[in-house]
Order: C-alpha cells, then sequence, then structure tokens
C-alpha cells in the first residue's frame, strides 16, 4: 500500500487521459457479436437501511475499447493471459492519418506513413506501443458512421480506415510491443482477410482497438498503459487504456 500511495503521488492527475470507452448497451462490437449485456440484481436499500449494489455482466471478447491477443489470428501464439505483463505499459507514439482518413473511409496506413512520421519525429524504438489517430472517435457510438453498417450481422458493408499489412510488417521489424487505433479494427472495414491482424500476430504483437480520446494523445512522450480482464485462454478481451503525458 506505501509503495501505491508513492506511485499515485508521482502522477500529476491532470496528466492523465482516460482512452476507454464506457460499456453499455451503446457500445460497438462487431456486427455479428452479441455485444454487451448488464443486469442489476441489487439496486437499492436493504431491508437493514443501507443501500447495497450489485449485478452482473457478459460480453463479447472483441468490441469496445479491447486487447487483440496474438492467438487472435495466429494459432499457438499467446493467448490474453499469456502476454507478460510488463508489456501492458510503453512509451506511446502516434501516426497520425486522420486528414487521410477524413477524405476516404477506406483509407489504409501504409510503410510512407510511417516513413513520415520518422522523418519528422526520428524512429520508432523496439518496446513502443504505436497508436494510428484516424479520428473516428468522433463517430462513436454512431454504429453507422462508425463501422459503415449499422445492420446487425452485416460484415460485408463496413468502411473505415485501418492499416495495411505492410504497415504491420514495418512495425513488426521494429519489434514493437503493441499497434493500437481509435477504430474497430486494426484491419479496415472492408478488409475481407485481415492481412494486418496476420502480421501482428504472428509476430507475438498484441494490438488495441476502438481506442477513445486519440486526438487528446502527443504524438510522442507519453506512456500507455493497458489494463485488459486475465481471460485464461481468451483471444482478446476489454481493457481500461489510459496515458501519462510528459
Amino acid at each position: 500500500m506505501k509503495l501505491l500511495a508513492l506511485l499515485l503521488l508521482a502522477i500529476d492527475p491532470a496528466k492523465l487521459i482516460d482512452l476507454t470507452y464506457a460499456f453499455d448497451s451503446q457500445t460497438i462490437y462487431w456486427p455479428n457479436a452479441k455485444g454487451f449485456s448488464y443486469r442489476r440484481d441489487s439496486f437499492q436499500k436493504t431491508p437493514q437501511g443501507f443501500f447495497y449494489a450489485a449485478g452482473g455482466f457478459s460480453m463479447d471478447e472483441h468490441g469496445g475499447t479491447h486487447v487483440d491477443a496474438p492467438i487472435h489470428f495466429s494459432e499457438g501464439k499467446q493467448t490474453l493471459d499469456a502476454i507478460p505483463v510488463d508489456k501492458f505499459v510503453g512509451p506511446a507514439f502516434v501516426i497520425d492519418i486522420s486528414a487521410q482518413s477524413a477524405k476516404n473511409r477506406d483509407y489504409t496506413a501504409t510503410p510512407a506513413d510511417i516513413a513520415a512520421f520518422e522523418k519528422q519525429h526520428g524512429p520508432i524504438p523496439a518496446g513502443a506501443i504505436v497508436v494510428f489517430r484516424t479520428g473516428w472517435g468522433k463517430h462513436w457510438p454512431n454504429r453507422k458512421a462508425y463501422l459503415g453498417s449499422d445492420v446487425p450481422g452485416d460484415t460485408q458493408n463496413l468502411h473505415f480506415p485501418g492499416i495495411s499489412k505492410q504497415a504491420a510488417a514495418v512495425l513488426a521489424q521494429r519489434r514493437v510491443t503493441a499497434i493500437g487505433i481509435d477504430t474497430a479494427s486494426t484491419d479496415p472495414g472492408n478488409s475481407k482477410l485481415f492481412e494486418a491482424h496476420q502480421v501482428i500476430s504472428g509476430a507475438n504483437i498484441y494490438g488495441i482497438e476502438n481506442i477513445a480520446n486519440a486526438d487528446r494523445l502527443p504524438v510522442k512522450g507519453a506512456t500507455l498503459i493497458v489494463a485488459p480482464l486475465k481471460i485464461k485462454g481468451g483471444s482478446g478481451g476489454p481493457a481500461r487504456v489510459f496515458a501519462v503525458l510528459p
């Protein structure tokens, strides 16, 4: 407890940014997922006179702000519980593709975008957590605007930005720890093969999807902290994601 108190004193609350969407009935999931539901068992005063609240919830692994474990698209790679805890903290490097995405909702980040970033801001180091900022958070929680379709089960008509397999391969070569994005998938919505997912998972890199408030992150200098549920054997799961500003 003393160590925790020291850590809290060392962090200025004004430098904390919550990068997580709340989970509720509006939370956006993949169109063929069941989504999130919450059950209130008790939210009332007891006969003894004190208030008592308790309930339960159910959700799919991949929806809202969440982590994709490497096994998600690569057999034999790490499950969610097997990712070392030290991998959930790292320096954030934010590649802004919002201008391109505003002109083309199917925009796919390329190695040229990474090269342009590194030319201006320096090399992306091993152990980095790279976040692609598309500006898509402005659409949350409007499913139609965010996904391109709000028809339940419709996975064929999705349109939102992502990253290319070539860009994913460049970051895998850099030995980054994680790749995040402020859309529903690291692959663009119109992808049918999920090639970026395959590259990322194959390199034992985890993904972070549906990042909130990405527009508040600086290009570099922030520390990202990712805290997913430790689901045994899970292919992914909901996460509280936040950043400490420099």
